[in-house]
């Protein structure tokens, strides 16, 4: 077993590596390289040179290359599926969805750079103007440095990746090191395509100072990256004058109105909260319901929770697994147990057994309360009492993060006011905010970040706008 980086098109061996051991069970299931700050200024040069090339590569010959991936990786569903259940404890009926999905950016990502162009411009519009033959044009900026995070560690790195290479740029990748086989087969299948473009893609791992080299560096004009708002917050600071997009999570809520199917509300609830073991940037953690069907409502929402399947992230029926580690276990313990001192009472039982957190829905919470205020990362949702619609998007609103909500309503007025009044990226209308389309634009507002991903959203971010005047 080893741990292996691309330094463009050149496959290595790292010497130093860390153990990836099964969040579910413990076992050796990859390993990580440990890479340097001068690994990273080495993949930098490589991309420097090779985004010059890429830029020179037909339209025609990059969709392909796109197309002979998703192809590829739709012949090697099954093993991918079964790398995201080792080294991430997805389930791996979730696990395969996720690998269904990556084939589905990356083959959005061909299809609309077909269609991306730029458009005429009427320079004679306005009196100080003349005729001229004049036009704007979308070219690639260059050089990208994408960062990725471990909760969708295939789909994640192909929005990033598809987007920015179809567009002829370079790209350096650092991936999460908690699944470095993950980033290392997809990174293969692109970089060992007939189609691609040479040493277009480098993948190195490593910490902090990997990724201050990667991010202070003069040769990228884009950085991509999802993770938290602390580490978002010293890219911002360090990246100097560049192209900065940050997917920094969330904290989503939904109302349920007095109009909603309470069923069906509380089934696709519990779904959106304790999906992936509530590791979902936009994972339900607050539910706003209207005083009046409060208590029918939290006793569905119970009964749905209890439903779930919980176990072996290798059953096929499992539908919650293990935390990605310990820490991330003791947390949401600790901060349960806190809310309960505070006065909040639990509708399920608080229960770990090792990394597996069981589903906790937790009613008769406060604002203050971090499993309420704060990105929880766990399978942990909260009920809390409103007076109607206005008191629900005040509440819903009063949050520093504001990536997706939703509201389950069957009056259309309440659903054009959350639409209208909601400040958040994207606004789901009867269903819950966990939700999201990889063609539609991904991103939020406030802490939850600036720019937007999904295949056409990301391209335009990765390239530069030229105007062109012929006279």
């Amino acid at each position: 077993m080893d741990a292996h980086i691309w330094m463009g098109s050149q496959h290595i061996v790292a010497q130093n590596y860390t153990e990836r051991l099964s969040p579910y069970d413990g076992r050796v299931v990859s390993r990580s390289a440990e890479c340097s700050a001068e690994d990273a200024r080495e993949a930098l040069l490589i991309a420097q040179n090779a985004a010059k090339k890429g830029r020179k590569i037909p339209l025609h010959q990059r969709c392909a290359w796109m197309e002979d991936v998703a192809s590829k990786l739709r012949e090697q569903r099954e093993a991918f599926a079964r790398v995201l259940c080792d080294e991430v404890g997805k389930p791996i009926t979730y696990a395969r969805i996720e690998v269904d999905r990556c084939i589905e950016t990356i083959t959005l990502s061909a299809e609309t750079m077909r269609t991306l162009h730029g458009e005429t411009i009427n320079t004679d519009a306005m009196p100080s103007g003349k005729a001229s033959h004049a036009y704007w044009r979308r070219e690639p900026v260059g050089v990208v440095v994408a960062i990725t995070p471990f909760n969708f560690p295939l789909n994640l790195v192909a929005h990033k990746l598809a987007p920015a290479l179809v567009a002829g740029n370079a790209v350096v990748l650092k991936p999460t090191p908690e699944a470095p086989l993950c980033a290392y087969k997809l990174a293969k299948l692109f970089i060992e395509s007939p189609f691609a473009t040479p040493d277009a893609l480098s993948v190195v791992y490593g910490d902090a100072e990997v990724g201050s080299t990667l991010v202070s560096s003069d040769i990228p004009r884009v950085i991509s990256f999802t993770g938290s708002v602390s580490v978002g917050n010293i890219i911002t600071k360090t990246a100097g004058i560049k192209k900065v997009s940050l997917e920094l999570g969330g904290n989503a809520a939904t109302y349920i109105d007095t109009s909603a199917d309470l069923e069906y509300a509380a089934s696709r609830c519990a779904i959106g909260a304790f999906v992936n073991s509530g590791q979902v940037c936009i994972s339900l953690q607050r539910i706003y319901v209207d005083a009046s069907i409060y208590d029918a409502f939290a006793l569905k929402m119970a009964e749905a929770t209890t439903k779930l399947v919980i176990g072996s992230p290798y059953n096929e029926d499992t539908f919650l697994g293990p935390l990605i580690n310990d820490e991330a276990a003791e947390r949401a313990m600790n901060w349960v147990e806190n809310a309960i001192l505070e006065g909040a009472r639990p509708l399920t039982p608080p229960h770990r057994e090792g990394r597996i957190f069981y589903p906790c829905v937790m009613a008769d919470v406060s604002e203050s309360m971090r499993i309420v205020c704060e990105e929880v990362f766990a399978p942990i949702v909260s009920l809390v009492r409103v007076n109607g619609i206005d008191d629900a998007i005040e509440k819903m609103n009063n949050s520093p993060y504001g990536l997706q909500f939703s509201v389950f309503t069957n009056n259309l007025s309440h659903a054009t006011k959350a639409i209208d009044e909601l400040d958040a990226g994207g606004v789901v209308i009867n269903d819950m905010p966990t939700l999201r389309f990889d063609i539609q634009p991904y991103g939020g507002v406030k802490l939850s970040g600036v720019g937007r991903e999904g295949p056409r959203f990301a391209i335009e971010e990765m390239t530069e706008i030229k105007s062109i005047v012929i006279l």
